[in-house]
């Protein structure tokens, strides 16, 4: 193993001091966390969750040329048919590639948990190579792998002597975290330590984006100073995933993402980050095209290209916030990127009313990439800032408090909750499509539609019949009661 490359990452609890429950305002949220003050708190109740084996997963399949194994019961791989379609569209949307599913899981039964699986696993490596031929394996683990006790990290490296490619396991037990964020961290190392390489040549002009599926938002905003962009890692091969060392900088769509592998790129490979929030919003794109200019010499050119920009949407951006004046939006999204959504919200005219996250990280990779602060600064201290993750039960009781008019989500289903307290909501399930200047007129556009459709979901509003008890629903009644104290 190369210096400074490591084998496993340690949780998001330890590592970032990463939290699972607050209420107060957006103050208080920055300057406890600086404190250390904030503890990450446990539900008494969960409605439902996450895992990070499904966050490790999503990541290492998408990689064209690579193989996954998942050494899991079946359940814990049932959702790779989302993922292959999801990446299906992605390989259509980047370049006309085709994406084939090349994953296997093990199907650990009661059986193996009492004689092991690590015979099973060994035979699941061999036919992931036969089948398809792979450049890299990955095993990725599960809660069952965990309790077990195979030892996946002695097979891999076994595997990568008589395969002769790398075989690299993933560590992505659910149980060993309960913030699933930290499955992005394992995938991104495990790409780090199998597919990346030392730079062969510097490509000045390449920027690494890191980001999930979506419009090529990106390569418009960074041709404005001469800049284009290397997105990552879905629908790349190893090779190409090999180039990410030769780009001038690296930026993510957000913290939550992929601080970690910017860091380490920086750290071990001397591509330097970008110190700047993500392009989402009027201010944040100007200072990141600003930071990403200062670090591919392009001082010049850079302020010429943004009052250029800010010329050219004005028009339609002072049409729209003549509309959204006196709404209000509560945004509800993983960490950085509800900070993102909110940014764009603010600039659009909106007023931020309330934010709900997944989880927050109290520390960062680079103290200087903290959405949380930039959030502050740009948007003023939202009054209602809350962390909960992704409970249902608690985010309708935030909503019929508040009773904000719009409503703007990040993930699956999270949508309907506004739908059925005839809240106006948008799903913004492809998170390139409201970045730079464009996206601030693109996202307004779409919120602007659904505010004008009022009367479809107050209609839905009327038919719906909420699952939960009188008491619950009750003004009285705390929405964080099953939150431990």
């Amino acid at each position: 193993m190369s210096k400074g490359l490591q084998k496993r990452v340690e949780i998001r609890e330890k590592r970032l001091q990463t939290i699972l429950t607050y209420h107060g305002d957006a103050k208080g949220l920055v300057e406890g966390s600086e404190k250390n003050e904030l503890k990450i708190g446990r539900f008494n109740f969960s409605q439902c969750g996450n895992c990070q084996q499904g966050c490790a997963i999503m990541q290492v399949y998408s990689v064209l040329d690579a193989a996954v194994v998942s050494h899991s019961p079946i359940g814990c791989y049932a959702g790779i048919s989302a993922n292959y379609f999801t990446n299906t569209n992605v390989a259509q949307m980047r370049g006309n590639r085709d994406f084939h599913h090349h994953g296997i899981c093990t199907n650990i039964q009661e059986s193996d948990t009492i004689y092991g699986g690590i015979n099973k696993l060994r035979h699941a490596v061999d036919e992931a190579y036969k089948r398809y031929n792979p450049k890299v394996i990955y095993i990725t683990t599960s809660c069952a792998s965990g309790i077990i006790g195979d030892d996946v990290q002695s097979l891999a490296e076994e595997m990568t002597d008589e395969l002769g490619i790398p075989v690299f396991a993933v560590e992505c037990e659910g149980f060993k975290s309960r913030i699933w964020s930290t499955g992005f961290d394992a995938s991104f190392n495990a790409v780090l330590n199998a597919a990346v390489k030392p730079p062969k040549k510097k490509q000045e002009d390449l920027v690494n984006i890191f980001n999930f599926n979506g419009i090529d938002s990106f390569s418009p905003l960074l041709k404005t100073i001469g800049l284009r962009p290397n997105y990552l890692i879905e629908t790349r091969t190893t090779e190409e995933l090999a180039e990410m060392t030769e780009a001038a900088c690296s930026s993510s769509i957000c913290e939550t993402l992929a601080t970690f592998m910017s860091d380490k790129l920086e750290e071990l490979y001397g591509v330097p980050q970008v110190k700047a929030p993500s392009p989402y919003g009027l201010q944040w794109t100007d200072r990141w095209l600003r930071a990403v200019a200062a670090l591919t010499n392009r001082h010049s050119i850079v302020e010429a290209a943004i009052r250029s920009e800010h010329e050219r949407i004005k028009p339609e951006l002072d049409s729209l916030r003549e509309f959204f004046k006196g709404k209000k939006v509560y945004v509800f999204a993983g960490d950085a990127f509800a900070h993102n959504l909110a940014s764009v919200a603010h600039d659009l005219g909106l007023e931020v009313i309330g934010i709900t996250t997944f989880h927050h990280d109290k520390k960062y990779d680079n103290p200087e990439v903290n959405t949380a602060k930039y959030l502050v600064q740009a948007v003023g201290n939202v009054p209602n800032v809350s962390i909960c993750n992704k409970q249902p039960y608690q985010v309708v009781k935030f909503l019929k408090q508040l009773k904000p008019d719009f409503l703007l989500v990040r993930h699956p289903g999270l949508a309907v909750l506004g739908f059925k307290l005839g809240i106006p909501a948008i799903m913004e399930n492809d998170s390139d499509k409201a970045v730079g200047y464009d996206g601030i007129l693109d996202l307004g556009r779409r919120i602007k539609r659904s505010m004008q459709s009022k009367k479809l979901y107050k209609n839905f509003a009327k038919h719906t019949v909420l699952p939960y008890s009188d008491w619950w629903m009750s003004e009285d009644t705390d929405p964080f009661t099953f939150v431990e104290k």
